[in-house]
């Protein structure tokens, strides 16, 4: 309530409203500062360890990939209760994503829209402060997607490039084919270009893991894919080995935008936030009936608090992440969430 009524007003204020660089000097404030936050986290919710696609975490609540694209506030996030990271999405290429302005706060509806295009520094640059500064203490993912100016046609290399780069740092991989954002991405969830895109990423983890166990590949799903769509989705990812689904990605809709929102609800992008709780979850409970429970899912999208926790839970999901629920209400989010989800089994 505190970071709702106080602390995000004047971060407003102090960056004359612009949401990109609340992002940004946020990010700053949480790297600078992470050293001394060790001994915050017993105070972010009970730890409650669960394992899933072989992983052990500390508690179900993660950061979804898009707040900390290059690594930047690594040890922060668990001292605000996280059990787990995604950063990224992060391709081959340095790339710095598209034109300003390209975030928009839709307050009314407690939504954001992003164009971001996957603005990051690239993966050679993430694995080079994983390897100074070293990993979370949390499990890390690690979403991976296309460079723009790497044509579809020549994906899986690009895709292949990213997971050698960063394998000796991941935890698991989250494979972005659902973002809006860059042009032709989602033309990868596609039978055929998915196959590919799998075969290809599943022999390169097989081959760097050498005698031991791969690195589990997850793959993002977009809320817009018709059960169809997504049910054959589905059939590939098992047919490849995928460990797991993300579900969900930001949505082309704009259904469920406040009246008082309609003007910025015009601009192109992903929408994200209290809009698309219901369509994530319904994405969630498909493809937990789909599979009959054999898949793990992470579920993500407008998880604002403790019921939309559970229902996600209820819905078929293993774990949960946040970004736009946290963005928006700040850490005492995911305080709630722990305490909520604490002896889920």
């Amino acid at each position: 309530m505190l970071f709702e009524k106080l602390t995000r007003p004047a971060l407003y204020r102090l960056s004359r409203n612009d949401p990109e660089l609340v992002h940004e000097r946020t990010l700053r404030v949480l790297g600078a500062t992470a050293p001394a936050m060790g001994g915050l986290r017993r105070f972010s919710g009970a730890d409650d360890p669960v394992t899933v696609f072989g992983l052990r975490f500390p508690g179900r609540v993660g950061l979804a990939a898009g707040m900390d694209k290059d690594g930047r506030a690594l040890r922060a996030w668990p001292a605000l209760g996280f059990g787990f990271v995604e950063v990224g999405t992060v391709t081959h290429l340095a790339q710095p994503g598209n034109p300003k302005p390209r975030l928009f706060h839709l307050p009314a509806s407690d939504a954001v829209i992003n164009r971001m295009g996957f603005n990051n520094s690239g993966a050679e640059a993430l694995a080079r402060r994983l390897a100074r500064h070293g990993k979370p203490g949390v499990p890390l993912g690690v979403s991976i997607g296309k460079s723009k100016v790497v044509a579809v046609e020549e994906a899986v290399a690009d895709y292949q490039a990213s997971l050698r780069t960063l394998y000796p740092y991941a935890d698991y991989f989250a494979i972005n084919v659902s973002s809006p954002n860059t042009p032709g991405l989602r033309a990868l969830q596609d039978k055929g270009a998915l196959t590919e895109l799998l075969a290809g990423l599943r022999a390169t983890s097989v081959a760097l893991a050498g005698s031991g166990t791969p690195t589990p590949l997850l793959v993002k799903v977009a809320p817009d894919l018709s059960d169809d769509a997504l049910a054959e989705l589905l059939e590939v990812c098992d047919a490849h080995g995928v460990a797991g689904l993300i579900a969900t990605n930001t949505t082309l809709s704009r259904e469920g935008l406040s009246p008082a929102d309609a003007r910025t609800g015009q601009e192109a992008g992903g929408l994200s936030g209290r809009p698309l709780t219901e369509r994530a979850r319904e994405v969630v409970r498909f493809i937990h009936d789909r599979t009959e429970g054999k898949v793990p899912i992470i579920g993500v999208g407008g998880i604002f608090g403790a019921t939309d926790a559970r229902r996600m839970l209820d819905a078929g999901a293993s774990l949960i992440q946040v970004y736009t629920g946290f963005a928006l209400k700040g850490p005492g989010l995911v305080r709630e969430l722990n305490r909520a989800l604490a002896g889920r089994g």
